[in-house]
């Protein structure tokens, strides 16, 4: 069975967080720790539209993190000056029409050829600070290190969201068995080899996916704790009908992993 390793204080809370030792795998799962992983072996992406009042501060932190040794990818349907921004700064910026969230982010998380990729949004509410922890998990094992948002009480987040965000963490949980904490954060890091494998469908739910089938396919998923910040810019989604494709997405692809197993 696959598992999420929580915090160290987390791990008396009940049954919902077993350790599993980092050979443990599924049929589709794999794991090659004899080399530690650097800055240089990283690349930051993400889908970017019409945040320039933002992206530039996110990429000087990753800039300033990773003293310039990540790569940058955008994947970028603005219509305003974001694209710009991003390859003054270095980014390589790759556009396309809008076509939604998962769309773009599938996009980014395929482009690189760099052993590790980490997944951000381009808003300013989640800590680059936090990417050498990450970058430490996946050199400790893991194929896939998930920032938990909500670990912190996530009060910069509206209430509506916050609340949508614990239920979809409840909903995934139920579904797969397994507890998870935070099932659309924005941030994660995973191993190349496990975003090239799998075969991603989903678009507003994509976040959600790229937790729940590695997961469910017995990678070693581990969630991180993150701050995070208030948004700059507006928000493209819909918090009802986006919260309504993101629960549809869990259950349908809580079922088809369910079912691959048959």
């Amino acid at each position: 069975m696959s598992s999420i390793t929580a915090p160290d204080d987390e791990a008396t809370d009940g049954a919902d967080s077993v350790d599993v030792d980092a050979t443990a795998r599924g049929d589709d799962g794999s794991t090659d720790t004899d080399d530690e992983y650097t800055f240089d072996d990283l690349s930051v992406v993400m889908g970017t539209y019409n945040e320039e009042e933002a992206i530039a501060t996110v990429l000087d932190d990753v800039e300033r993190v990773t003293d310039g040794k990540a790569e940058v990818v955008c994947v970028d349907g603005s219509s305003d000056r974001t694209p710009e921004i991003a390859r003054e700064r270095g980014a390589t910026v790759i556009e396309q029409e809008p076509q939604g969230y998962g769309v773009a982010v599938r996009e980014a998380v395929l482009t690189p050829d760099r052993p590790v990729v980490v997944t951000t949004d381009c808003d300013d509410t989640y800590p680059m600070e936090a990417l050498p922890e990450f970058l430490a998990e996946i050199n400790d094992g893991a194929d896939v290190v998930s920032g938990d948002r909500l670990y912190h009480g996530a009060d910069a987040m509206p209430a509506f969201n916050r609340f949508g965000n614990h239920a979809f963490a409840a909903l995934a949980s139920v579904l797969m068995g397994e507890r998870v904490h935070d099932t659309t954060t924005g941030m994660r890091a995973y191993r190349r080899e496990v975003v090239q494998d799998i075969g991603w469908t989903e678009n507003t739910g994509l976040s959600a996916e790229l937790l729940i089938r590695p997961l469910m396919r017995g990678y070693d998923v581990r969630e991180e704790p993150i701050e995070y910040a208030e948004r700059l810019g507006e928000t493209k989604l819909d918090p009802i009908e986006g919260g309504a494709a993101i629960a549809k997405s869990i259950a349908t692809v809580c079922l088809e992993e369910r079912l691959r197993r048959f």
